[in-house]
């Protein structure tokens, strides 16, 4: 791959992490999206847990300190368990049917959002079945944002909460996945080139957007997450399992 190729999309990650960094989730879609007619999406796919972990490392460490790790580690043990039930169900039993119910839920869930900001409240149980849910559908369709998102933004209020609950969860999921692609040899000699020349300008450009999210409003950023949410749900219509 030619150094220019590497440089534009170093360009576009700068620009799609940022938003990333700002309000939690949609990095990877918008580099998917921009990149995807010029790069293979599957190495763009690997090649994303690189600005995936920077985003979520450097928000955390220059955030206050939020989230709980126990409260954390129940998200994230609720959602593999999940995971384990959608590789099963994939190997089993036609996706198709749980791929509709989850756009309608999600897409649901989106509009009640756009529409009621702020109003949604979800109890233990149900914010339980969305962790659930996200980890079925992170491993049947690769997409787990929307649903974290909505249990996020239906259990706390403050944005910095909603924010790093989200990126310490998409971190521990992104960190399995790298262990997963080193293991399986599917982080080859290109992606590790890709990768060297896009660290140092990702790190310095995120370590710098990172002040973004502060000067975003309460409101705004609940506003601009609820639509990201009731787009998720709605591109589910069109997506296929992995």
């Amino acid at each position: 791959m030619s150094l220019m190729l590497i440089l534009i999309l170093t360009v576009v990650c700068v620009i799609t992490y940022a938003f990333e960094i700002t309000f939690g989730l949609a990095g990877t879609i918008m580099m998917l999206a921009a990149m995807s007619y010029f790069i293979d999406a599957k190495m763009l796919v690997i090649y994303s847990i690189l600005p995936q972990i920077l985003v979520a490392t450097i928000g955390l460490s220059r955030s206050p300190k939020t989230v709980r790790v126990d409260v954390l580690a129940g998200m994230v043990g609720v959602a593999a368990v999940g995971s384990l039930v959608g590789f099963y169900v994939f190997n089993q039993i036609p996706t198709e049917p749980f791929r509709m119910l989850l756009a309608i839920v999600i897409t649901l869930f989106g509009v009640y959002l756009v529409i009621s900001p702020g109003k949604l409240k979800l109890n233990g149980v149900f914010a339980r079945i969305l962790d659930f849910i996200a980890g079925i559908s992170q491993a049947l369709f690769g997409i787990s944002g929307p649903i974290a998102m909505t249990r996020l933004m239906a259990t706390h209020t403050d944005k910095s909460i909603i924010r790093n609950y989200a990126l310490a969860f998409f971190l521990s999921l992104n960190v399995f996945r790298g262990v997963g692609y080193a293991i399986n040899g599917s982080i080859t000699e290109p992606l590790i080139e890709m990768m060297l020349i896009s660290a140092p300008i990702l790190f310095i450009s995120l370590w710098y957007s990172n002040h973004f999210h502060f000067k975003v409003r309460d409101t705004h950023f609940k506003k601009v997450v609820a639509w990201i949410i009731l787009f998720g749900g709605m591109s589910l219509f069109f997506t296929q399992p992995n």
